[in-house]
């Protein structure tokens, strides 16, 4: 696995050090979460990030740990890092940072204060909300370590402010339990509480949110380091039923053997694709609602299906975990309802709201059959498929159903973002996309030809599907290719001019992303001709992926940057989405075109943003700064598949 190590020029120079940031999960959608120089940039930092009934609803704990060193000569040496509302950064402990490293998954940073050097580790008990950090003396001493812990109670989107009331502490052996809800552990524990007032969050100021808010000084440990591997270690864990954690160093010890264990059982051929086996790991979580579930983005996405039916085949199948994979889709099977497949929202609510979200679990229920051979869940699952295709051909939600004209995908409904472009501004869609888009239509045809093949597979007759799929197919190359030589984005879309369901329709042959699944799917509708796919890249691919719309296109925009809807405006509209780099790998390969020099920009990326992991997007305009979350699913799922 790779390594991931930063010197002084980096951890000492702030930009540089708050802009990388370091995830620890915890199995269950909860995180560890900050950046390389300590200094936390975002309302979702934290050290103990604890989850709720689902994933998205998550609570911030344990805000920061402050080491601060204590000099035989009476100095005392403050190593953390906080930004203030008036525009100070103190302490700068990262200026001491000779070194940040990234082993195994977990973070390491070392401080030098002349001869004295003070190592810490950070690791999180899988399957448990619970968090260990271990600071040991590498070298000098003796000295006095203390750790000023600050922390909150708080949704993980909101703040809180010291004009509400204290933070409630009660006094336990070795520390204190905060409100109620998660426990303080360690040496010299003394109580303090109370605030420290504007703390400045500069990456929600840039995403136009709140930057500011108030941290509960709950107290502080204290001990002391006499000779070099000499620890001092806290623990911090949500306060529930189960006994007390294991030592700290057991932890970090017991989190590194299992992450090197994942990726093992990956069977990884290098080192980059090591590292996106771990980063893989991070998303796949168990909670009370189900046995497995995906994150989509940390960290503040939860649950959403089209995020895990694109990501399934990188997540599960290309780390040897089928199995978990299996359940997964036994379990959203039984979300179907009238052929649609449930999208569990962020906001606790299961919604049936997206047009692709089916069509991608009917590719992954093909893909995880004919990658494993378990024909037995294809099996079992026919009948859950057949439905769907019964209850596209009859009509459903949202409009959506098949043009008994033509054999293709129609969609649309007022005020509706069906499509994986579904941003929203205001209430109204940015790209409403209605009609029959060009995605989709490719899905809705390999969808056809694997659910056929897994009725032939159990000994079914499959004439009718073939019937349907032969059908559409032909639709599909009469109607989407442009004069351009690409494919049209939507076909049949209502005219700009006209309200939903007018008389009036066009073709719109923007240039955009989704043709590519018409020519990478397994059962795709056309085969790639290599100079139109040249075009193609040459007006969208970027060293992060490939753009939303190309920037010869009106409408484009090249920085997603801006509060919330000027972001949402940017977001499908010239931003670059690293996921998409799959289906451009796989149409590459099948016009017979390199592949190997694609990933070079993305492998790179690993040490930007979201180290060891792919971000969720990027600005469409060089030096195509990442943007969105910093560990994204898909992005990460689909560099892995399309690697191997």
């Amino acid at each position: 696995m790779n390594e991931i190590r930063f010197g002084s020029q980096i951890c000492g120079e702030l930009t540089s050090a708050a802009s990388r940031e370091w995830l620890v999960p915890d199995g269950l959608g909860g995180y560890a979460m900050g950046t390389v120089g300590g200094l936390r940039t975002r309302r979702y930092h934290g050290l103990l990030v604890v989850p709720g009934e689902t994933p998205a609803s998550r609570k911030v704990g344990l805000a920061s740990l402050d080491p601060a060193v204590l000099l035989p000569s009476g100095a005392r040496v403050r190593l953390g890092a906080h930004e203030w509302i008036s525009g100070d950064v103190d302490p700068r402990g990262f200026e001491l940072l000779e070194r940040f490293d990234l082993t195994d998954g977990l973070p390491r940073w070392r401080w030098r204060i002349g001869d004295v050097v003070i190592e810490r580790e950070l690791a999180m008990l899988h399957g448990r909300s619970c968090v260990a950090v271990v600071h040991r003396l590498i070298s000098g001493g003796p000295v006095e370590l203390e750790l000023a812990a600050a922390g909150t109670w708080r949704d993980a989107h909101g703040e809180r402010r010291a004009d509400g009331p204290p933070l409630r502490m009660d006094p336990v052996d070795g520390g204190a339990v905060i409100e109620g809800a998660y426990r303080l552990a360690g040496p010299g524990w003394t109580p303090q509480g109370h605030w420290w007032r504007g703390a400045y969050y500069r990456e929600e100021a840039a995403r136009g949110l709140h930057p500011e808010e108030d941290l509960w000084y709950a107290g502080q440990f204290r001990d002391t380091l006499r000779r070099p591997g000499d620890t001092v270690s806290v623990l911090a864990w949500a306060q529930d039923p189960a006994p007390a954690p294991p030592p700290a160093t057991e932890v970090v010890a017991a989190a590194r053997r299992r992450n090197r264990e994942v990726v093992a059982s990956a069977k990884p051929a290098d080192d980059v694709e090591a590292t996106l086996a771990l980063a893989a790991d991070a998303f796949i979580v168990r909670t009370n609602d189900a046995p497995v579930e995906v994150v989509a983005g940390y960290p503040w996405f939860g649950a959403w299906s089209r995020d895990t039916m694109i990501s399934y085949e990188g997540l599960f199948l290309r780390t040897g975990r089928a199995d978990l994979g299996r359940e997964l889709l036994r379990s959203y099977a039984a979300t179907l309802s009238e052929g649609m497949l449930a999208n569990t929202a962020d906001t606790g609510r299961v919604e049936y709201n997206t047009v692709d979200g089916t069509l991608w679990f009917l590719h992954a229920v093909s893909r995880h059959v004919t990658v494993t051979g378990d024909t037995d869940l294809g099996d079992e699952l026919l009948p859950a498929l057949q439905s769907v295709v019964d209850a596209h051909l009859a009509g459903t939600r949202y409009g959506i159903g098949v043009d008994l004209a033509d054999g293709l995908l129609t969609a649309g409904a007022v005020g509706a973002a069906l499509t994986w472009m579904d941003a929203r501004v205001y209430g109204v869609p940015v790209t409403p996309r209605h009609g029959k888009p060009v995605e989709v239509n490719a899905l809705w045809i390999n969808g056809l030809a694997g659910v056929a093949e897994l009725a032939e597979l159990a000994g079914r007759d499959a004439d009718g599907l073939h019937r349907l799929h032969d059908r559409a197919t032909k639709a599909f190359r009469d109607r989407f290719p442009t004069p351009a030589g690409w494919l049209h984005d939507v076909v049949d879309a209502p005219a700009p001019a006209y309200p939903l369901g007018g008389a009036a329709f066009h073709d719109d042959d923007l240039l955009r992303p989704n043709q590519l699944l018409a020519w990478s799917l397994p059962n795709a509708p056309l085969e790639p001709d290599p100079v139109v796919l040249g075009r193609v890249g040459a007006g969208l691919l970027t060293p992060l992926g490939p753009r939303s719309l190309s920037a010869d296109c009106p409408g484009f925009t090249g920085r997603h940057s801006g509060g919330p809807a000027e972001r949402d405006s940017a977001y499908h509209q010239g931003t670059v989405w690293p996921w998409l780099i799959g289906p451009y790998a796989d149409a590459s390969r099948r016009a017979g075109l390199p592949v190997d020099d694609l990933f070079v920009g993305l492998e790179a990326h690993l040490t930007e943003y979201g180290l060891g992991s792919v971000s969720e997007t990027a600005d469409g305009l060089a030096p195509h700064t990442a943007t969105g979350c910093p560990f994204q699913a898909w992005s990460v799922a689909e560099l892995l598949r399309a690697r191997r």
